[in-house]
């Protein structure tokens, strides 16, 4: 893959500065392929110190300037580190997300300077249909990330049928299994899971009609023993598959997540795995269970619909919410359910885009709307705080205070903010960490010794 005779096993890109230079590379000189993630990556100032991204700019277009250049910056360290670490062995992918903020201009920021030092890009998140156009200028190969055969064969009847010479290979991501962004659509169900084996073959029947007999397949999401996966490999049916692990290369020596993160890993348990559908993406995703998601379930619970004004017969009961008592105007049923969680303290009213309002504390209000104002421009659409990448600036619809802000999440879980408070994405066999022999009494290994384990089926 890439130009190169690998092992048939790739880190997975997790964004924020959790796959970076130094995993990517030591993955890659281990035998593998290493993906480092450009999304919000991290840049060093001349002693190797880490420099904090913080947003000077006054208003969210000067704010998105920043945002790019942190990226595009980050995007060329992380590459030199990866390559340097790699030693010339294996290859080097680089992660982006296709509804992320301004990926078009950071791929061409990033590559333009390094891309003699990447032998791959993998891109999902949405329908990346402009990223063969994109990474083929450079001589690169792309590995679009799919969840169904479906979604492929859009993609290459649309775009990348142009670009076959530089499609490296597809990664087939599992929408129930896989930890960060999953690509769940509305004609599947996110509680009745299906079995991978079925879904993979369709893509690759899709792909055998174009003539990608022999274009690897990286089956990624639930794979944690190889052992669970040997009748797909040699497999005529399915064709060359490769395989792709996210949340088992969190916990090595090199991963840059916290030690309390690495702690918390060992003592999961299977019920600690979410998958929800609070992301500012409008993506499910699959995250750890904590303080911080328990209060966007919570949130999410004391919710109630409502009109601004009366006249609707159906909502006759009026509420004031907020220091100056403003009503709104309930459901004669909603009211005493209302009542009580204002009565319990949450006493401000956040409207939502669904003609809903959701209850919570004083403290709590001020701080998404705080963060709403904040908002960096992270993503090309941002349901929190309704910032869109177009001429207008904005999705069009109220901010929802349903969901949060997603890099300052991932920035805390990454850069030392309280695990509480965080967002912690992981894949949802993450509590196997706790099951697997391997990390008896706390070991953690290096990422030579992961592969190696890995290697031998376990």
């Amino acid at each position: 893959m890439s130009g190169a005779d690998v092992l048939p096993l790739v880190e997975g890109g997790k964004g924020v500065a959790i796959s970076n230079g130094l995993t990517a590379g030591s993955w890659a000189k281990a035998g593998g392929i290493g993906t480092f993630s450009c999304v919000n990556p991290d840049s060093y100032n001349a002693d190797g110190t880490f420099i904090p991204q913080t947003y000077k700019g006054k208003t969210r277009s000067e704010r998105f300037e920043e945002l790019k250049a942190y990226a595009i910056q980050g995007g060329i360290e992380q590459a030199r580190i990866a390559h340097e670490t790699r030693e010339g062995n294996g290859r080097i992918h680089m992660n982006v997300l296709w509804e992320a903020g301004g990926t078009v201009p950071i791929l061409h920021g990033v590559l333009a300077e390094v891309s003699d030092l990447i032998h791959g890009v993998t891109c999902g998140a949405g329908m990346p249909y402009g990223v063969a156009e994109i990474v083929a200028q450079y001589g690169v190969n792309y590995y679009p990330i799919v969840s169904s055969g479906r979604a492929f064969n859009a993609l290459w009847r649309r775009s990348y049928k142009n670009y076959a010479e530089q499609l490296g290979g597809v990664v087939y991501e599992d929408p129930w299994l896989a930890g960060g962004h999953n690509g769940l659509s509305n004609a599947e169900n996110p509680v009745e899971p299906q079995d991978p084996y079925g879904r993979v073959l369709d893509l690759r029947n899709i792909m055998r009609k174009y003539g990608l007999d022999n274009t690897p397949i990286i089956m990624a999401g639930g794979v944690w023993y190889l052992r669970d996966w040997a009748d797909w490999i040699d497999n005529d049916e399915l064709g060359p598959i490769a395989f792709q692990f996210g949340t088992r290369p969190l916990l090595t020596q090199e991963s840059p997540i916290l030690d309390t993160w690495k702690d918390r890993l060992l003592n999961l348990k299977e019920d600690d795995i979410v998958l929800q559908q609070f992301s500012p993406t409008g993506f499910y995703s699959s995250a750890i269970r904590n303080v911080f998601m328990d209060g966007l379930i919570g949130r999410t619970e004391r919710q109630v619909e409502y009109r601004a004004k009366p006249g609707d017969a159906d909502f006759t009961a009026a509420l004031p919410l907020g220091a100056r008592g403003r009503p709104v105007y309930l459901k004669p049923d909603d009211l005493p359910k209302a009542q009580g969680w204002v009565d319990a303290g949450f006493t401000e009213g956040l409207k939502t885009p669904d003609s809903t309002v959701v209850f919570e504390t004083p403290e709590k209000s001020a701080k998404v709307q705080k963060s709403q104002a904040d908002c960096m421009c992270c993503l090309s659409q941002c349901r929190f705080s309704n910032w869109a990448d177009n001429a207008e600036g904005t999705t069009g619809k109220r901010a929802d205070p349903r969901s949060f802000c997603i890099q300052t999440a991932l920035q805390k879980a990454a850069h030392g903010g309280n695990l509480d408070e965080s967002l912690m994405f992981a894949g949802h066999n993450a509590y196997q960490f706790g099951t697997d022999p391997f990390y008896k009494d706390g070991f953690v290994p290096t990422v030579k010794q992961l592969v190696e384990r890995i290697v031998t089926g376990d």
